[in-house]
């Protein structure tokens, strides 16, 4: 199933990437094999460091940038997901999931660090973000963190 997903950039002269088809792809990859078989719409707002540092600051009192932050838009079971607990468009009906922001600047450095590359590392960031609008968590080190860890790995075929 393809799924509606928008991207948009907050800021200019953020590079060169093909960041918006390699978002869409992870997200429809991701939200497949979580068995999402709905229309979902997800959107997804690319930024600079000091963009994601003030909706870190604003948002979860954290001022510091980051990678990439997820607000979803409904309250789900980790690997259970039932779109009638969900927001629906009300002219489409489709589902509405949630909201993502990734820093692209964080996303270079770190695929640069990781040794993986750009592409890799977006990818892997907005797996991580669906997995948060679709209610996984990683909170601690305990068994909520270990299940979202391993369907990260699952989704990004590692």
């Amino acid at each position: 199933m393809e799924h509606e997903v928008y991207v948009s950039r907050e800021v200019k002269n953020l590079g060169r990437h093909n960041a918006a088809a390699l978002i869409k792809k992870a997200v429809n990859t991701a939200l497949n094999a979580e068995g999402v078989n709905v229309n979902c719409i997800v959107s997804v707002m690319l930024t600079d460091e000091e963009g994601i540092r003030r909706v870190n600051r604003e948002f979860r009192g954290i001022d510091s940038a980051t990678d990439v932050l997820s607000f979803p838009l409904n309250e789900l079971i980790p690997g259970a997901f039932d779109p009638e607990d969900c927001e629906k468009d009300p002219e489409t009906g489709a589902v509405m999931l949630g909201d993502m922001m990734i820093s692209l600047p964080r996303c270079e450095a770190q695929g640069e660090e990781f040794g993986h590359g750009f592409e890799r590392e977006i990818q892997y960031l907005t797996v991580h973000s669906v997995l948060h609008l679709l209610g996984y968590d990683h909170v601690d080190e305990g068994p909520m963190k270990e299940q979202m860890r391993r369907r990260e790995k699952l989704i990004m075929g590692d």
